[in-house]
């Protein structure tokens, strides 16, 4: 299993990108239904603050990558990033 996928700041970027997946879906359901108004969470939010919404849209962009490139560290088997550990428990050395 991999120790990146376990770790603080990775379980934090999957969050943003399940957040930001939902405002893209509530965005697209709204022109969807001709909505007048469009379901973007985070405006709706942090709206009054363009630089915060700004800065939430970085953040979910951020964290696609993290996400992205941490299960491709895991899956090439790059030693730096994943700790590999067999179903004993053990860590055996790389």
């Amino acid at each position: 299993m991999c120790s990146c996928k376990n770790s603080w700041w990775y379980k934090a970027a999957k969050v943003l990108v399940i957040i930001g997946g939902i405002n893209w879906g509530l965005i697209g359901v709204s022109m969807l239904i001709n909505s007048q108004y469009a379901w973007n969470l985070v405006a709706m939010l942090f709206g009054r603050i363009p630089v915060l919404v700004s800065v939430v849209y970085l953040l979910v962009g951020i964290s696609a990558l993290v996400v992205i490139f941490a299960g491709h560290c895991c899956k090439t088997g790059n030693k730096a990033c994943c700790q590999v550990t067999d179903p004993s428990g053990s860590t055996p050395n790389l």
